[in-house]
């Protein structure tokens, strides 16, 4: 069993990819355009207007390109940090906890976009057709050619 998990590993780190980017992006879609239920109450947010603007695009163009794998792990840490400045600048002085101050989303997605720093795009992604011919495995190959081997 533990076979066939390892080997479905990088498609279900692809589909939580996609999903999380989808939802994130949804995010930064209904603060920018007023779609899906628009911002807070309805509505979008006005151009310009910090930070909420500026965190809304970078849930749009963030989400986006986590979604599709394009440039992931930059994109998901900025993505990581903007949710982490949300969280600490926007939820927790209202409350120490996520459940109390309405920093739930906020705390979740910062997590969530650190994970994918660290353990790349998985399966389906479009990194993978811009490096070296959509031969690497989901950065495993370069971190190998990176370490030096050592012989006794």
């Amino acid at each position: 069993m533990h076979t066939r998990l390892n080997q479905a590993q990088p498609y279900a780190l692809g589909l939580f990819r996609i999903v999380v980017g989808l939802l994130f992006a949804c995010h930064g879609a209904a603060s920018l355009f007023g779609v899906l239920g628009g911002a807070m109450g309805g509505g979008s947010i006005p151009a310009g207007t910090w930070p909420g603007w500026y965190a809304a695009v970078i849930q749009l163009v963030g989400g986006s390109l986590v979604a599709l794998g394009l440039g992931t792990r930059i994109a998901a840490l900025i993505s990581s940090g903007s949710m982490a400045y949300a969280y600490f600048k926007v939820h927790q002085p209202e409350a120490l906890f996520p459940l109390q101050n309405g920093g739930e989303p906020s705390a979740v997605f910062c997590w969530v976009f650190l994970l994918l720093v660290f353990t790349g795009p998985g399966a389906l992604a479009l990194d993978r057709l811009f490096s070296r011919g959509g031969a690497e495995s989901d950065g495993q190959d370069r971190a190998r050619e990176q370490v030096p081997a050592v012989t006794v």
